[in-house]
């Protein structure tokens, strides 16, 4: 499983490069961002080095901030590929409450970020599937809570 941040924004001009700039400034390479949001606020999703370190920082200049298990799996960027893994995932009656994806450096695999209902039992589906889990220390430095 990989940890991801999720840190609740106010809906109001400049917060969220304030937020880049707080993890910046504090050394944290992003890997993944994905912010979605309401009329009243956002919430962006984030796969950073750190994440434990990079939660207290952001808490420290008052950011509302949790730490998320998310499953992430490795498939080839080529067309098909995420609704290879989303029909897997529906063939085991496994409900994605949201996801996003991103390509590697290198161009050659996707890695696409899963909140499911029941982690255990999408896991055990994409690995009887046939699919690549991808562990966090493949994606960013991990630390302890």
């Amino acid at each position: 499983m990989v940890e991801q941040l999720s840190v609740f924004l106010e809906n109001e001009s400049g917060r969220l490069a304030t937020m880049c700039r707080v993890l910046g400034d504090a050394h944290f390479n992003m890997h993944a961002l994905v912010v979605a949001d309401t009329s009243e606020y956002g919430v962006a999703r984030i796969i950073c080095d750190r994440p434990h370190a990079a939660r207290r920082v952001l808490e420290s200049s008052g950011f509302a901030v949790s730490v998320t298990r998310v499953i992430a799996v490795g498939v080839p960027d080529t067309p098909g590929g995420l609704a290879d893994i989303l029909e897997r995932l529906d063939s085991a009656g496994v409900n994605v409450e949201y996801l996003y994806c991103y390509v590697r450096p290198e161009g050659a695999i996707a890695v696409d970020i899963f909140r499911v209902e029941d982690p255990d039992s999408a896991t055990d589906a994409l690995q009887l599937g046939g699919f690549t889990l991808v562990r966090a220390a493949e994606i960013y430095e991990p630390d302890a809570a």
